[in-house]
């Protein structure tokens, strides 16, 4: 047994992915319709705030759909912060870029931003670190998600750390 899971965060990149879910295999890229990206709550393990995705009609949300045996549904859980009420796992419809929809889990902040600010005006406190950035961007990246999405990727605002991070295997 098996689940589909849509990452738009650090897990698009294969070596972050893989650390606390060993049998995730990328399936799809593909985009989550009337959502939008933001920082809101800071991830201690990051140095910075950690992405989630904000509903908001006629933006997009790229990123990649694994397959996960559901051994590691607890584990992905575990990551997301779920008991603690740092994430909370949705299921959600994902558009492949080879015209599939697809029902896919995913995880939203439970608390949400108070409101849009532009990503390059984020403030200290929503500011993701360079090095969780830099993490989304090469996952992107990796599995070729569209350019002018990274070009956006690119232009939130980031606090400059870029020093260790509590993730095993990310430097």
């Amino acid at each position: 047994m098996s689940f589909l899971y849509f990452a738009y965060g650090s897990n698009m990149l294969t070596k972050r992915i893989h650390i606390n879910n060993p049998t995730a295999v990328q399936r799809y890229i593909g985009k989550l319709k009337d959502y939008r990206l933001d920082f809101n709550m800071f991830a201690k393990r990051w140095h910075g705030a950690a992405a989630t995705i904000v509903p908001q009609q006629g933006s997009e949300v790229w990123g990649v759909v694994w397959e996960i045996n559901m051994s590691n549904l607890p584990d992905l859980d575990n990551q997301e912060g779920v008991s603690s009420n740092v994430y909370c796992p949705k299921i959600v419809k994902i558009d492949t870029t080879g015209g599939k929809s697809l029902e896919c889990r995913v995880y939203q902040q439970c608390q949400l931003p108070d409101k849009y600010v532009e990503p390059s005006l984020l403030p200290p406190n929503r500011q993701p670190s360079l090095i969780y950035l830099n993490t989304m961007i090469k996952g992107a990246k990796e599995f070729n998600i569209p350019n002018d999405y990274i070009k956006f990727l690119e232009t939130f605002l980031h606090n400059g750390y870029n020093g260790e991070v509590e993730v095993v295997g990310i430097r």
